[in-house]
């Protein structure tokens, strides 16, 4: 098979009827489920969250922020973090593994993104069942953003190893007209389950678009990889702690003590220590 890296294509017909955004995720989903550990049910969920916020961030503001949250009814939730240049990872808070995410009629995917002025944009809508993490995704398009889309997206996991991960949004435009609609319609009844065509294609974007788009003539207006990612770094960590209070801070020095930290997204471990607690307490 093909040797395939994780990136994003995007193509619009032109005639200006469709516009279609496509990724291969499969290596960032096997980054992102190692680092939290994710098994089964919730690592495919995992998966595909990951994939949406991709997807979703390319259709709207490529180079801004978008986090995905789907959350069940008793607070488990997974999270998809899509940063600029495809910088990606991926959250996991369940209260057993076992079970994963309760999805049920209270499901809600959360989607929270940052506007071109820094102002924070969010929307919520009912995550349904029927038709997965990507009919959640045409709901939120459909209710938050009123662009009509189509949405496949897929995360194949077998045992602990991704197989193929991936997805595509077909979106509507101004100028469509009755005749490629009614081809388009017909043909995306052929797309509603992508598993097989992920794997006997390795997750290739590129056939993804060429077999959405066939017959229409069209123009790719972007190719950009996509990576798993974390944005931690050592400041970022020792700033969290400055909500500990003076008395606190000036114990931990007296004592010499060490605190391992560790980031939630990559699981990489950061020791702070009396240097470190010291510069907090004089800027405190």
């Amino acid at each position: 098979m093909e040797e395939q890296a994780d990136r994003i294509l995007r193509a619009i017909t032109d005639d200006g009827a469709f516009r279609v955004v496509a990724v291969r995720m499969t290596d960032t989903a096997q980054g992102a489920i190692n680092a939290q550990a994710a098994e089964g049910d919730t690592a495919a969920t995992l998966g595909e969250i990951l994939c949406a916020a991709v997807l979703v961030r390319e259709t709207m503001a490529p180079d801004y922020r978008l986090q995905m949250i789907l959350k069940d009814s008793v607070g488990n939730h997974v999270v998809g973090d899509a940063h600029p240049k495809g910088r990606t990872r991926g959250l996991v808070n369940v209260a057993s593994e076992a079970t994963g995410l309760l999805l049920g009629d209270d499901s809600v995917l959360q989607v929270i993104r940052m506007l071109p002025n820094h102002e924070i944009h969010q929307g919520i809508v009912n995550a349904g069942l029927g038709e997965g993490v990507g009919g959640a995704v045409m709901t939120y398009l459909q209710q938050s953003e009123q662009v009509t889309s189509m949405v496949g997206i897929q995360c194949v996991v077998q045992g602990d190893r991704v197989v193929a991960a991936g997805g595509y949004v077909v979106q509507l435009l101004p100028e469509v007209t009755e005749a490629p609609l009614a081809i388009m319609t017909e043909r995306l009844e052929e797309f509603r389950d992508i598993k097989q065509l992920l794997i006997d294609t390795n997750a290739n974007p590129e056939h993804m678009v060429s077999e959405l788009l066939y017959g229409f003539p069209h123009t790719q207006l972007a190719d950009s990889p996509v990576g798993f990612h974390c944005a931690c770094d050592a400041s970022r960590v020792v700033g969290a702690m400055a909500t500990l209070g003076r008395e606190e801070l000036s114990q931990l020095i007296e004592d010499k003590e060490v605190v391992e930290v560790s980031c939630d997204y990559c699981a990489k471990v950061y020791e702070v220590g009396p240097e470190q607690f010291r510069t907090l307490l004089d800027t405190n």
